[in-house]
């Protein structure tokens, strides 16, 4: 029966250790081919999950604490109110409503589910251009969307050069 050192050298006839065997190289190559093997799989997985949490859509609380739906829509983006702080107007007793829009029409459609963003389309990675509805003022704004990282999405809002930005933190 062969021992541990049988298999790790060669014996020259001399008696002198000479270099490792065949089986000994073999075995350390199909080791090394199983690690690199494993860790192409741990990076592709890891690769994989990175992209799933790049994905802006799901449920952001914003700077007022309102909380607003974005979903995918059309190859953009799509964004509406779920829910407010306080959902009622204070006076009235009733749900807020859409009261500063310039437009007369629309001033008694509800806040809680109201479209705030307005064709946002993908413009590089992370990041969508189009407008959004202000309903504080009434007013539409050219807006740049980022998505800073899985749980952070930067909105801002332009008027010509002018911009103001606000961070969404993501809830769900």
């Amino acid at each position: 029966m062969r021992t541990h050192a049988d298999l790790r050298y060669s014996v020259t006839s001399k008696g002198r250790k000479a270099n490792y065997s065949t089986r000994h190289m073999t075995t350390k190559m199909n080791a090394k081919l199983l690690c690199a093997a494993l860790l192409s799989i741990a990076l592709l997985g890891l690769s994989a999950v990175m992209t799933f949490a790049v994905d802006a859509t799901g449920t952001w609380r914003t700077e007022e604490d309102a909380t607003v739906r974005v979903s995918n829509c059309g190859g953009g983006l799509c964004a509406s109110i779920a829910s407010l702080r306080q959902p009622n107007d204070p006076q009235t007793g009733k749900p807020k409503t859409d009261i500063n829009n310039v437009d007369p029409s629309k001033r008694n459609r509800p806040i809680v589910g109201l479209q705030i963003f307005i064709g946002l389309r993908p413009d590089g990675a992370n990041k969508w251009t189009g407008q959004i509805y202000n309903p504080e003022d009434g007013k539409t704004y050219d807006a740049n969307v980022v998505l800073e990282n899985a749980n952070t999405l930067k909105v801002q809002g332009c008027v010509l050069f002018i911009c103001k930005t606000k961070t969404w933190t993501r809830q769900s």
